[in-house]
């Protein structure tokens, strides 16, 4: 009799088993078709985390210290230690100083970033850390473009649209304006992510009549007055804008030039100062 109740319990033990494993395969398979994006606060910089549909991340921008990390930790697997892709749009301290930890603590992948030089200690360390790294380094330039797959129910297409030319080598007083600008497709849904690239280069991609028309605009230099001019803001025409911004800055970021032309334009408003984390999960 014991035995038997012994033989029960083992049963109904491994039964339990494979029912909390059928579970988890079934709600994996319900969130397998969603795009993750997330805008994390990381203070005054920006760090935009992006998980496909296929689990693949990828990781814009580090910001200006180590809580890029814990963001990280919160928003992914604690064994999972890989990401698949890395994009610095320009080498700021408030876009890739986080970077570094990243890189000390997650085996990545790929890097894309635009190779411009910079004659800083902060610099050399990056450039010690990449080639250090087990990694892929590729160099944007308008036209690239990253493909998840071509299942349209999984699809996430990501376009390069700035710099024009390759900077790879070049050494730039104003990086801001060397900044990636890159265009997210998924499904019936659009971002558009400006670094801190200035009025110009905005006017740089109004005069070739690139297509900026997006749903979700990220402002550029964290709402300051140099950047987001009307020109710009009426060619894009977002349903919402995001900024990225620390609460703590002496830049006055976000401006109110910018913060007046959003509200002209009926354009909804997030800020990471407020919202703290922004968090968009597609279907």
């Amino acid at each position: 009799m014991i035995k038997i109740n012994r033989k029960l319990k083992i049963c109904f033990l491994i039964f339990l088993a494979y029912f909390n494993i059928l579970v988890w395969i079934i709600v994996f398979d319900l969130t397998q078709n969603n795009l993750k994006v997330i805008f994390f606060d990381v203070g005054q910089g920006d760090s935009i985390f992006i998980e496909t549909p296929q689990k693949h991340q990828i990781l814009i921008d580090g910001g200006p210290d180590s809580s890029v990390l814990e963001k990280l930790g919160q928003n992914m697997p604690f064994y999972d230690r890989t990401l698949d892709l890395i994009i610095l749009t320009h080498p700021e301290h408030d876009h890739f100083f986080g970077l570094f930890d990243v890189l000390k603590n997650y085996q990545v992948k790929n890097i894309l970033w635009t190779g411009v030089l910079k004659n800083t200690a902060e610099f050399k360390e990056w450039e010690r850390l990449i080639q250090e790294e087990d990694t892929q380094i590729k160099i944007a330039r308008a036209g690239q473009r990253i493909y998840e797959d071509k299942n349209y129910s999984k699809a996430v297409d990501i376009l390069v649209l700035y710099p024009f030319e390759n900077l790879e080598g070049e050494e730039m007083t104003n990086v801001n304006d060397t900044s990636i600008i890159i265009k997210l497709f998924f499904k019936q849904n659009s971002f558009l992510f400006c670094g801190d690239v200035s009025k110009s280069v905005e006017h740089k991609l109004i005069d070739k009549n690139i297509d900026i028309d997006v749903d979700i605009l990220k402002i550029a230099h964290h709402g300051s007055k140099n950047s987001t001019s009307e020109e710009f803001l009426k060619k894009v025409l977002p349903d919402l804008a995001i900024i990225s911004v620390g609460s703590d800055n002496s830049y006055g970021h976000p401006t109110p030039e910018v913060l007046v032309l959003l509200e002209k334009y009926d354009i909804k408003l997030l800020r990471t100062d407020i919202s703290g984390d922004i968090s968009f999960l597609l279907k």
